[in-house]
């Protein structure tokens, strides 16, 4: 049972190397984020990382075509494999755990599993995904939506980064999409995960299992107007789309208020982006959650019928784009329970996005949650003590040990 944490031993000095051999790989020195931009210069330094730490352990690493990365822990072309694992980018000066955590903790939890002399009667894989934050090229869940078959090929290939570098051209090839071949070789998925949240703190409990994450998505809203001089336009005569943009972003917060959701606008740009001009353009993009998908649907309609009735005052335009959406995720709940069992652990839903979210569509999936002091994620105050970095690997071990059997 985990009922309490590592307080000591070698697993817990095994950790902190590993994690000091990463840590300081992508971070902003005067952020104290990180900068782990899919496919980049840091990320990429972390996958070659991540092949060291197979070849260590005699994993062969295989690869997708979409920029997944697997290493094999048995015959990578067996079937009924365990895969567990998660990825390795951040989100603009995000925190440290959010995804390396659980690469960390997979390839302890194979050094746990053989060194209790568990036999791999079935093959395991740890998995570094790509581009799960969409931080450089839009979309989240990039690499497994395209491993999935749920992102078209041709859109993928062409989405490009603010630089103009295209997925395409930064993964060296057109992505492969849809492995379902690959994916017809899992019996189970567990990906470990930092809370995003403070439930365990209340809990006073290290670790738990998530139940299902919130229907979730991005949309992008386009406000167009005219472009004038700051000094010279009279007020009557403006048709400045930032207040329609101002006001959108106050209607997503008492929408989401209103609805018991969360509405969130972090990203925006501006045309000509000059402190002397009106604007001629300004896109924000709404990200969306709630815990139900008519609630969520609700929320993003609204929200748009009251910026387009904001656009008809003030002389400007909208145009609302969907950029990805996410349904419902239950994971599968006698996998949940069965493993909430083994490890004595609280059972919690999530209103975060994961790779585990989009391959449960296909494979029978589970999350692990490590205890987050801070509460914070998607930030530098984003933390997990070792000791508790530890008992989750001892979790994430024990729950393959029984999927493996």
């Amino acid at each position: 049972m985990l009922t309490h944490t590592v307080q000591d031993g070698p697993l817990l000095d095994r950790f902190r190397e590993l994690w000091g051999q990463i840590a300081p790989i992508g971070r902003d020195a005067h952020s104290g984020g990180y900068l782990r931009y899919a496919l980049t210069e840091p990320e990429l330094r972390l996958r070659e990382w991540f092949r060291a730490q197979a070849d260590e352990r005699s994993m062969p690493v295989t690869e997708d075509g979409n920029g997944n990365l697997f290493a094999w822990w048995g015959d990578p072309e067996a079937g009924d494999a365990i895969l567990t694992g998660s990825h390795f980018d951040s989100v603009p000066h995000g925190g440290a755990y959010d995804g390396p955590l659980g690469i960390v903790s997979a390839f302890l939890a194979v050094d746990e599993l053989r060194a209790a002399g568990v036999p791999p009667v079935r093959p395991l894989a740890v998995a570094a995904f790509v581009e799960e934050e969409g931080a450089r090229f839009g979309v989240p869940c990039l690499g497994s939506r395209l491993l999935t078959g749920a992102l078209d090929v041709e859109r993928a290939a062409g989405l490009r980064d603010t630089g103009g570098v295209s997925f395409a051209e930064a993964l060296g090839d057109r992505p492969a999409g849809a492995r379902p071949e690959l994916l017809g070789r899992f019996a189970a998925f567990v990906e470990l995960h930092v809370e995003q949240g403070r439930a365990l703190v209340e809990r006073d409990a290290p670790v738990a299992v998530a139940s299902a994450i919130w229907p979730h998505g991005r949309w992008r809203f386009d406000f167009t107007g005219e472009g004038n001089h700051a000094g010279t336009t009279r007020m009557a005569d403006r048709r400045d789309p930032m207040l329609t943009y101002a006001f959108t972003v106050l209607a997503a917060n008492k929408e989401a208020r209103l609805r018991g959701a969360h509405a969130t606008v972090g990203r925006v740009a501006v045309e000509p982006n000059a402190t002397n001009a009106i604007p001629s353009r300004v896109t924000g993009w709404l990200d969306a959650r709630a815990a139900e998908p008519d609630t969520l649907a609700g929320m993003v309609e609204a929200v748009h019928g009251k910026a387009a009735e904001r656009a008809r005052r003030d002389g400007t335009q909208v145009t609302l784009t969907e950029e990805s959406a996410t349904p419902l995720v239950a994971f599968d709940g006698g996998l949940a329970d069965r493993l909430a069992g083994l490890l004595d652990a609280p059972v919690l839903p999530t209103g975060a996005g994961h790779d585990a979210g989009v391959l449960a569509a296909l494979v029978p999936t589970a999350m692990l949650f490590v205890r987050n002091p801070t509460g914070v994620s998607h930030s530098p105050a984003e933390s997990a003590t070792d000791a508790d970095c530890a008992t989750g690997v001892t979790a994430l071990a024990r729950a393959l040990e029984e999927l493996l059997r």
